[in-house]
């Protein structure tokens, strides 16, 4: 139980006030000053995702990068690098006010969760896909102007492909479904949120022949809440492990590496004439080769030599069985 103060004593420490100079008007007044002091905090401010979650979200994206890129070397035939750059949380309208004027927008449906998210091709990029596409050098050029119909068009079915390889990126995660829904050139017009909304912003960095290009993707985090939780470094770690221990892998390349056609050619010797004896040459005619009647033949496969063989006949043919791999240290047994 507290202590009562007895009447003597509270009259004690009231005298004491009033000797001191302390009034109550000294005393409000240091309040309203402590008051000012104080500083206001948003708890909507950028950081509602933590540092280990950002990790895993860049992780999903380098693996987008690398299944994406692969297409774009088949398509392109050239050298292909994509490098995620950064991931960031902003206010939409801060993504806003950093998109360029004329740009490339393409605006998507996130089907699991009704929201939309945008993906900002830099218009360069843009001309120099559809350059190469179209059997060009690629060079896109320098001067700014608005991508045409055509141009949309020509790139829209590389769009496509990429929300492809960005779902299965996020598929080991959870599944999300990316529907592209329309063609923007202004920012103005790409409302998928408020102003003040918090979007996750990945900026991603394109190398095509030494040329460098931007793309951002930007996703509302209001569309990703239940994902977030699912963030986290080790799942992925797992899930992409269980991937590469895929068991239908090694049969999926060997069926497809089987279908592969290359040419094979087994070489018994050389041999040096003079052009008068080649001419002179007829049926019965022995020529000397440099190899030994014994000694084992090179097989070449696509031009490149990788066997030592014995030649022999099998089933009425002509034909050749492997007896060890080239391994480059080696020469053939030349007399």
């Amino acid at each position: 139980m507290a202590e009562l103060l007895s009447q003597a004593e509270i009259d004690s420490l009231l005298s004491g006030i009033a000797t001191s100079g302390i009034g109550m008007e000294d005393v409000l007044k240091e309040h309203e000053a402590r008051e000012k002091e104080a500083i206001p905090f948003d708890f909507r401010l950028p950081n509602r995702i933590s540092k280990n979650q950002i990790r895993t979200l860049q992780t999903v994206h380098e693996n987008f990068g690398e299944a994406f890129s692969s297409y774009l070397v088949t398509k392109l035939q050239t050298q292909v690098n994509i490098d995620v750059t950064s991931v960031d949380q902003l206010f939409y309208s801060e993504f806003v006010l950093s998109i360029s004027n004329p740009s490339s927008l393409f605006v998507f449906k996130i089907l699991e969760s009704e929201g939309y998210g945008v993906l900002e091709l830099n218009p360069q990029l843009v001309f120099g896909l559809v350059e190469r596409l179209l059997g060009g050098s690629g060079d896109g050029g320098k001067k700014t102007r608005q991508v045409t119909q055509i141009e949309q068009n020509v790139v829209k079915g590389i769009v496509q492909r990429m929300f492809v390889d960005l779902q299965k990126a996020w598929h080991t995660i959870t599944k999300l479904t990316f529907e592209l829904d329309r063609y923007e050139s202004e920012a103005d017009f790409v409302q998928i949120t408020s102003a003040s909304e918090i979007v996750l912003v990945v900026s991603i960095e394109i190398t095509i022949n030494n040329q460098q290009y931007l793309m951002n993707l930007c996703y509302p985090t209001f569309a990703l809440e239940d994902v977030l939780s699912r963030l986290n470094a080790k799942h992925i770690a797992n899930t992409v492990g269980t991937r590469k221990r895929d068991p239908a892998t090694p049969i999926m390349l060997q069926r497809h590496v089987g279908r592969s056609e290359t040419m094979v050619r087994a070489e018994l010797g050389s041999a040096s004439i003079t052009v008068h004896d080649l001419i002179d040459l007829s049926v019965g005619d022995i020529i000397k080769l440099d190899q030994k009647r014994d000694a084992d033949c090179v097989v070449y496969v696509g031009g490149q030599r990788k066997y030592y063989a014995s030649p022999g006949v099998f089933e009425n043919g002509k034909a050749v069985k492997i007896t060890r791999q080239y391994t480059g240290n080696e020469k053939t047994n030349e007399e």
